[in-house]
């Protein structure tokens, strides 16, 4: 053996390497999930009188570090300006979404009308918008369906956002859906908890205060509510959510869940550069014996803050000195500001939504191209609530008829149905035209495909056939039926092949029948 072997085996024998003992970690959140709805909200609503109050009163949370809860030294206040950014973010989005719903397509004309009559009593797209509003603040939320003759002849329609409705899982799946509302009766709050199962609806009303059950009949308005049963293939709710949350198993994840503290951070770098602004004001400085005097009196004239703001100062008594008017103004670093203020603007878009969705111009260029460029993670965000859209409405839409077939003490019926979105950011139509133009010379588009691919959902399937044809007539194009192939006869002999014809092929091989 080398001696260089002897050496690491001894080295080896020498090191005894032992696994790291095992920890144990513990961290506090800073708020449950019914206090991360919260924020969220306040986030959303945007006033900076309720931020402030908000961060300032989480126990033990927020400690003055962050913007939003600190505090200002007497006599150095500073004005706390809030963007609005979030809100922004989020109404956008879902104005894009929505604005892009052009229809549900039935297979069976019949359940179309049903639901448009449906759609029309519960004014479902103002439904629909809520709904994507409060998924995209709160992560997750749920369809509610109820039965009341006395409002309505079709299944009612809600929408309960994260902070008001809670779930029991089962080995992973949704067993009960719980809605949670508030009612104020005598100066008291009492809770109402709707349980939603599969088969049953179960109503619950605690006192809040200490949490016990009480009557439904304690609340006047709540006394005619019972507990029901139907099919237990049923159930009456229909959760939705956006993402998937870390935190919390089961529910969803804000879209702006972690971009708190950037939000935080512009906020900040905004409120620096406008405090900076009101310090950095022009001043004006008039010596005593230059300040302007009632001409009927005598007294100095007190400075305006609209028309005549200055400051006085003591006439200069030195030898060959001169009472002049000075005006001063301080130097700001508006470079620094604006590119502070474009850092934290970054952070807080990124991955969310694109600069130009939120009229934020960042170069102007003409290219339909270059357009579409700048709205990528827009259309990223989108297609994932589009996605979520068309996934859970059809289910949600086959359980408003299951309900209407129930009630109506009929067998569910399965229900076919898509959602249509029209495409977002797409070219302009002159450039569209040019494209699909050059296609068609080249003879790699047909005229069927070269309409369909130019009017997309802006005009019915009938009227583009109709254009089709029209086109064909115009360019003197006809449709024929092809003539039918010939498979009796005989095959033709080519060269000297020695191949025999498909008579002679017939009477050697087949006998009649």
């Amino acid at each position: 053996m080398r001696l260089m072997d002897k050496m690491r085996d001894g080295i080896r024998h020498f090191l005894k390497i032992q696994d790291a003992p095992k920890q144990t970690f513990s961290i506090r959140e800073l708020l449950d999930h019914d206090g991360n709805c919260v924020k969220n909200i306040i986030w959303y609503r945007g006033e900076s009188y309720e931020l402030t109050q908000f961060y300032q009163n989480i126990p033990g949370g927020a400690d003055g570090v962050k913007f939003w809860a600190a505090k200002s030294t007497v006599g150095r206040e500073i004005r706390k300006i809030h963007t609005g950014l979030p809100g922004i973010i989020v109404d956008r989005l879902t104005d894009i979404v929505i604005n892009d719903f052009s229809q549900i397509s039935f297979n069976k004309e019949s359940d179309k009308r049903e639901w448009n009559d449906i759609s029309k009593d519960n004014n479902f797209k103002e439904i629909l918008k809520d709904a994507v509003n409060k998924m995209l603040i709160l992560g997750d939320g749920a369809f509610k369906l109820s039965l009341d003759e006395s409002i309505s002849r079709y299944p009612i329609i809600e929408f309960y956002g994260a902070d008001k409705v809670d779930y029991v899982y089962n080995r992973g799946r949704i067993q009960e859906v719980v809605f949670i509302t508030e009612y104020t009766h005598n100066e008291t709050v009492y809770v109402l908890k709707e349980h939603y199962g599969y088969g049953y609806i179960r109503y619950k009303l605690y006192r809040e205060t200490d949490n016990i059950e009480v009557p439904l009949n304690t609340i006047p308005i709540l006394s005619n509510l019972v507990d029901m049963g139907f099919d237990k293939s049923l159930i009456m709710a229909h959760p939705i959510k956006y993402g998937k949350s870390p935190k919390w198993e089961g529910r969803g994840q804000a879209i702006f869940d972690k971009k708190t503290d950037d939000f935080d951070a512009l906020d900040e770098a905004w409120s620096q550069w406008m405090d900076a602004l009101r310090k950095g004001r022009s001043k004006e400085w008039i010596p005593e014996s230059l300040i302007p005097r009632n001409p009927e009196t005598g007294a100095l004239i007190k400075p305006n803050a609209f028309d005549n703001s200055y400051m006085t100062k003591g006439d200069d008594m030195s030898e060959n000195s001169q009472n002049k008017i000075e005006v001063t103004q301080p130097a700001i670093p508006h470079d620094s500001y604006l590119a502070t203020y474009i850092t934290a603007l970054d952070l807080c878009l990124q991955g969310l939504i694109s600069p130009s969705t939120l009229g934020i111009d960042v170069k102007k260029l003409d290219n339909a191209d270059a357009q579409r460029e700048k709205e990528k993670t827009t259309l990223y965000t989108r297609g994932n609530i589009v996605d979520i859209l068309q996934d859970q409405i059809p289910l949600f839409i086959q359980k408003v008829f299951d309900v209407v077939s129930i009630s109506q003490n009929n067998m569910p019926t399965e229900i076919t149905c898509t959602i249509d979105f029209s495409e977002y950011a797409n070219p302009s139509f002159e450039s569209q035209v040019e494209t699909v133009g050059k296609a068609k010379t080249q003879g790699i588009m047909s005229v069927e495909a070269s309409v369909d691919e130019l009017y997309g959902d802006t005009k019915d399937e009938e009227w583009k056939k109709e254009e089709v044809a029209r086109l064909k007539a115009e360019q003197g194009i006809t449709d024929e039926e092809e003539p039918a192939l010939k498979l009796e006869g005989e095959m033709i002999n080519e060269g000297n092949s020695g191949e025999e014809s498909l008579s002679d092929v017939e009477e050697q091989g087949n006998e009649p029948t």
